[in-house]
């Protein structure tokens, strides 16, 4: 299970994105909103393909705690293809549960676990869209 990207927790995801693209050379790929109301933006580096994940969280979702700077460290992402089964053995070898698996809106099951000093780890599953059958 590879290690997707690395997200960060930004207070101004405007401003990150021109920051990231404009002065680190970063490439925007990707950005969209998440099921609780965060709002996220994927950059990709041309030269290493690393991926990173700027996120922003209104005041009432669950991940909005107090931002401190140097502490913006938001998550580490890997995608598998069975986020429940990950989860439950993730737990089952000692991490320590976070955020139980849900399904997202955004089509996807995440969900959250904690390393030994709280840093949160997220494995998450895409869900493939059905096949439209052809009319008949």
């Amino acid at each position: 299970m590879p290690l997707l990207y690395f997200g960060i927790r930004v207070r101004n995801l405007e401003r990150s994105i021109r920051f990231y693209r404009d002065v680190l050379g970063l490439k925007l790929v990707m950005e969209g909103e998440m099921g609780h109301g965060g709002k996220y933006a994927h950059l990709v580096d041309s030269k290493t393909h690393q991926r990173l994940e700027l996120n922003w969280y209104p005041p009432k979702s669950p991940f909005a705690t107090k931002y401190v700077p140097g502490e913006g460290l938001d998550h580490l992402g890997f995608r598998t293809s069975d986020a429940r089964r990950t989860f439950r053995r993730w737990v089952s070898l000692g991490a320590r549960s976070a955020m139980k698996p849900w399904f997202d809106p955004t089509g996807q099951i995440l969900a959250y676990v904690k390393d030994p000093d709280g840093n949160w780890i997220e494995v998450f599953q895409v869900l493939k869209q059905p096949r439209k059958r052809k009319a008949a």
